[in-house]
């Protein structure tokens, strides 16, 4: 049965980089962020109405990838596990964040989608710029982290906190708790 683990936290936190490492590491598959796909495309004065539209892109890509690392009828394609950049909790603090509230639709998701494992990363990496990062403040970064942080204590599935300023650090964390949690 193939195990989903979702990355999580606020921006420039690693997120892409780790999952990354971590299907390499155990060869199976990881799911991009969908947001920057759009973002992208459509650029940086999104609305609320295009956060429903970006997390029923972040489902359909997840969805993709599931069956594409549960390999169809080809046991050799199946993988064990999938690494997930995103999810609707995701979707769920930065349209509350942005906008103070939340589309119904993405929080029926946060009930209704099911995952093995969370990864949150801290915000203790260096800040790195880009087109589509909004919140380089120290202070705002906390303050996202911690509402994270308070997600993953008030939710029933288990986490694994990713921290440290050394990426490679970071990666050996996450792989002594993937690992942890497969034995488990």
């Amino acid at each position: 049965m193939l195990k989903k683990i979702v990355v999580i936290g606020p921006e420039s936190t690693g997120k892409s980089t780790l999952c990354e490492r971590l299907a390499l590491h155990y060869g199976t598959h990881w799911c991009p962020e969908y947001a920057r796909e759009f973002l992208l495309t459509n650029g940086m004065e999104y609305t609320y109405d295009d956060l429903l539209v970006i997390a029923k892109g972040q489902l359909a890509k997840e969805d993709e990838y599931s069956s594409m690392s549960q390999g169809g009828t080809d046991p050799e394609e199946n993988r064990s596990m999938l690494f997930i950049d995103t999810d609707m909790y995701v979707m769920k603090v930065w349209s509350e964040f942005v906008f103070g509230k939340c589309h119904p639709w993405i929080l029926q998701q946060v009930v209704e989608r099911e995952y093995d494992l969370y990864l949150l990363c801290n915000t203790d990496l260096p800040w790195v710029s880009d087109d589509l990062r909004e919140y380089p403040d120290p202070v705002t970064r906390d303050n996202l982290f911690r509402m994270y942080q308070d997600i993953m204590i008030n939710q029933s599935t288990p986490w694994q906190l990713i921290s440290g300023s050394d990426p490679e650090h970071r990666f050996q964390t996450a792989v002594q708790a993937l690992d942890h949690w497969n034995k488990s």
